[in-house]
């Protein structure tokens, strides 16, 4: 769900005159896109239906009101959802989703503090000044300028890093 919403978001935010924002928006939710690629790599073959609390809005508001969401989401995920999973992932002895759940815990302290310094220059009706956003597509680190020879969180070649480039 926040990658679709990121996306939309950062489309609105565009339309809004706030390209930097939107480009945020849309660096975001390739990152989120990269936790859902480790979570469901981690389900295997396993399917069925799971109830899974954003805690997060949906919906449409100000820039700033949709930045708040991004913020409230992030920090639901940083505060009590991923902790809580990391934890039984690590009971359950289940490397790999303990690793998944890190990747994601680390990467979204990230998003809500980006988040966060958006929504302030939103407020005050400007766009976000921001260079390069550089993502890394295995755990979703994500950074402004230029990337790390290697991600901090798991060590990927800064090659390998998506680039969404300033404009």
């Amino acid at each position: 769900m926040a990658s679709m919403r990121y996306l939309l978001w950062g489309e609105h935010a565009e339309k809004q005159g706030m390209p930097n924002i939107a480009r945020l928006f849309r660096a975001v939710a390739y990152a989120e896109q990269a936790h859902a690629g480790n979570h469901f790599r981690e389900l295997g073959g396993q399917a069925g239906g799971a109830a899974v609390t954003a805690g997060a809005v949906f919906g449409l508001g100000t820039v700033a009101e949709n930045l708040q969401g991004a913020i409230d989401g992030e920090l639901h995920e940083v505060e009590q959802m991923y902790p809580v999973y990391l934890e039984a992932a690590r009971f359950q002895g289940e490397k790999g989703a303990e690793r998944a759940f890190r990747y994601a815990l680390e990467a979204e302290k990230i998003h809500a503090a980006m988040f966060k310094t958006a929504q302030d220059a939103a407020k005050q009706n400007k766009d976000l000044q921001l260079g390069a956003v550089h993502i890394c597509p295995v755990c979703g680190h994500t950074g402004e300028g230029e990337p790390p020879g290697f991600c901090p969180i798991c060590g990927v070649k800064k090659e390998l890093f998506k680039l969404f480039p300033a404009r």
